[in-house]
């Protein structure tokens, strides 16, 4: 864990530099536009420049990154900031300088966009969220940094902007030596190369044990996109408990798990209902019109969530694996679906025993087993619910080593299903089902208590809970290796067939097609709040805001005294972004999106009311100055903050990259809209104008987010896609229908 946020706060270097950066230009244009004469144009275009850099690196940023690998991308960012700072400090002319700005612009670009795909792809999903604002703290803590160098530059007769902007390329030095030789690539983007091996070395560095195999698993499982998924609930409980006391009838599949203890065995069986749905089960978002079914079906998911604990609290606590080994003898009649496996000779692998770096023929997700695990757990045998054949597994290693944990996070569970059938000319098939699961509310047992399966107490049988199921084929197994008659499920790696399809026919699959429309509309909606036109401007702002005022007493000259506002409210941002930081994996994203925006409206309406409003000139510029603060200061906490975190998680694997780039696009260009216009929008309809317009944007934010963004805190990002996968396409047979 400790790796995980270290590799994090690196990468968010980046971040540092572009909040340096935005703090920098927006006190040094006041120089420039004084010593170079530029009108209010070129001046739009000297801070604009930057944006169009970042705007022109976007289109081909996430192509690329999915090409080459996160981390070349983020060295090549702090090589450009690095670049730029220099020809900055040099720059003899506006030509040059703006030269200077495009570059910069390129690795703001690369910075942005990469930062939160590379952190989302590298932290445990139980954290995700509180890493993933670090680049707004970082971001908001080097504006503060910077604020105070112009400030205190300010007071010289003649301040040098050249200076106040070359100075990026100092930081920029740290960020280039931290993106060679400490950053790793992501170990996701490992899996989708086929790089196990080195993917494995990564996950372990960053988990900071040994034991990655379930995650491995789950970045395998990752690379499929739009399969056929069915959500399903499954009761869980003891073998002989759910066979007596909960028959469905008919010849249902189930799937076994197995704990550390011998002869301990559970199976979780279908009951042909879920509570995960398209319509919540308290029915709080159900019959709201124009609601989005996907937020619904997200809704319920953490509905479910129990006050404390998790799946792998409740179900098995001490066990370490959904799938340890038990002995298989101790079974009994409960072995069926293993009977079954030691009969399906031609699904045997015969490379069980093999380690190769880039396929799957060796074990994905072994493990050495521990001093440990060698009292608990007997020799792996073919005993196992996933194993195939005698010789062989799908997730076992050579002899000596056990079945890993499947512990996924956010109280999820990775398991596979195994169901032979009859095919057409009456020969036994088999077939693999991957199932993500997730405990559900918890089911009485008989003897009324809730579910406890401490240790021994499991022994006493009668207790079960309720768990959700994503059922899908695994990518480890997909339906196209079926006619090759493969020896294991294994023998090719899902990139392979993968890339056979070609990426922007995978942008039209219902699910990506949908998450589109969430991050895409957010950031759109995120720019016309004017956060970025207001931190380009905020010394204009406050100036006009009457702040010299309020500083007239310590003999500070209107533009100094704006920039020591200035430093002073984004300082007070970093208490506003460390509470969106606790809160973004308790609270969650939406919730936050919904608490902090008419917050921002209401301070936006004050600021404009106080213009129409006659009073002292004190009086005024404490209320204006006082709105733009909270203005501010909220918008970190929340809005700032989300969208980015929302692109970085709602995308598959293998089209994150390319998704994230067209959100970072529309991001940039309505930036650039955003950033020129204001200049001109001041001296036309002026801020109580430009307030009126952002007010209106924040209410449309509200009424998109409450009615088209999910909650997604704590889910793994392969579970976050797989429910817009089922969800798509559940809604587009329903509008077929």
């Amino acid at each position: 864990m400790r790796g995980a946020v270290l590799v994090a706060l690196a990468a968010t270097v980046g971040n540092f530099l572009q909040g340096w950066d935005n703090a920098a230009i927006a006190g040094a244009v006041i120089y420039i536009k004084a010593e170079l004469d530029l009108s209010s144009s070129i001046e739009g275009l000297v801070v604009a420049m930057s944006l169009i850099g970042a705007t022109v690196i976007t289109t081909c940023s996430g192509v690329i990154s999915d090409t080459v690998g996160r981390r070349p991308m983020l060295i090549a960012s702090s090589l450009l900031y690095f670049m730029s700072g220099l020809v900055m400090l040099w720059s003899p002319n506006v030509y040059v300088l703006l030269f200077a700005r495009l570059l910069d612009g390129l690795g703001i670009g690369l910075a942005v966009t990469l930062v939160p795909i590379y952190i989302s792809e590298t932290a445990p999903p139980d954290i995700r969220g509180l890493l993933n604002t670090l680049p707004q703290f970082l971001g908001s803590g080097a504006m503060f940094l910077s604020y105070c160098m112009i400030f205190a530059m300010s007071l010289e007769t003649s301040p040098s902007w050249r200076l106040m902007l070359g100075i990026l390329a100092i930081p920029s030095l740290v960020y280039v030596a931290l993106a060679i030789f400490f950053l790793p690539e992501s170990p996701r983007w490992l899996v989708s190369k086929g790089k196990m091996q080195e993917a494995k070395k990564v996950l372990q560095r960053l988990r900071g044990t040994e034991d990655v195999s379930g995650e491995m698993a789950l970045l395998v499982e990752g690379l499929g996109i739009g399969g056929e998924t069915s959500i399903e609930e499954y009761i869980i409980g003891p073998a002989d408990e759910l066979t007596d006391d909960h028959e469905t009838g008919g010849d249902q599949s189930k799937v076994k798990l197995y704990g550390a203890e011998e002869g301990l065995s559970w199976v979780a069986k279908p009951t042909g209902q879920s509570s995960i749905s398209l319509v919540s089960r308290h029915g709080s978002l159900a019959n709201v019109p124009l609601m989005d079914p996907l937020v619904t079906l997200f809704g319920s998911v953490h509905e479910k969530l129990p006050e404390s604990g998790s799946m792998r609290s409740m179900i098995m606590p001490n066990f370490g694996s959904m799938f340890s080994q038990a002995d298989p003898h101790a079974h009994g009649d409960h072995s069926d679906e293993e009977s079954q496996l030691r009969h399906g000779e031609e699904y045997r692998s015969e490379h069980g025993g093999a380690d190769s770096d880039d396929d799957l023929q060796s074990p994905l997700i072994s493990r050495q087993t521990t001093s440990m695990d060698k009292d608990m757990l007997p020799p792996l045998s073919h005993g196992s619910l996933l194993s195939m054949g005698r010789r062989g597994s799908v997730v076992q290693g050579t002899a000596g080593e056990a079945v890993a944990a499947t512990d996924i996070g956010g109280g999820w569970q990775l398991a596979w299903q195994w169901a032979e059938k009859e095919g057409e000319d009456g020969k036994k098939e088999g077939e693999f089902k991957r199932v993500y699961l997730h405990e559900g509310v918890a089911t009485a047992s008989r003897r009324g208590s809730l579910v406890s399966l401490p240790g021994g107490d499991v022994a006493g049988g009668g207790e079960y809970i309720q768990a959700a199921a994503l059922v899908s084929s695994p990518a480890l197994y997909s339906k196209e290796l079926l006619s090759q008659h493969p020896v294991g499920p294994a023998m090719v790696h899902p990139s392979e067939t993968a890339s056979k399809t070609p990426m922007w026919a995978a942008l039209l699959e219902p699910g990506v097609r949908r998450a589109l429309i969430v991050g895409v509309g957010i950031q759109i909606l995120q720019q016309f709040a004017g956060i970025n036109g207001v931190l380009y401007y905020t010394p204009q702002i406050l100036e006009d805001a009457g702040v010299s005022v309020l500083l007239a007493d310590l003999g500070l000259g209107t533009t100094s005294a704006s920039f020591l506002i200035s430093a002073f409210t984004t300082f007070l941002m970093l208490p506003g972004i460390l509470v969106a930081m606790k809160l973004m994996d308790i609270s969650g994203r939406r919730l936050l999106l919904l608490s902090t925006i008419p917050i921002l409206i209401v301070s936006l309406l004050i600021f404009d009311i106080s213009e129409l409003i006659t009073m002292s000139s004190v009086a005024h510029a404490v209320i204006e100055t006082a709105c733009v603060i909270i203005y501010f200061c909220v918008f970190v906490a929340g809005y700032g903050p989300v969208p980015n975190i929302l692109c970085s998680e709602i995308f598959p694997t293998r089209v994150r990259g390319i998704c994230i780039a067209i959100c970072a696009l529309v991001y940039w260009i309505c930036d650039i809209i955003v950033t020129y216009t204001l200049p001109d929008l001041l001296s036309s309809i002026g801020l109580a104008g430009i307030f009126a317009i952002y007010a209106v944007v924040c209410v449309i934010s509200w009424i998109f987010v409450f009615l088209k963004v999910p909650e997604t805190k704590s889910m793994p990002l392969e579970v976050i896609t797989e429910f817009f996968s089922v969800g798509g396409r559940q809604i587009d047979a329903a509008k077929g229908e």
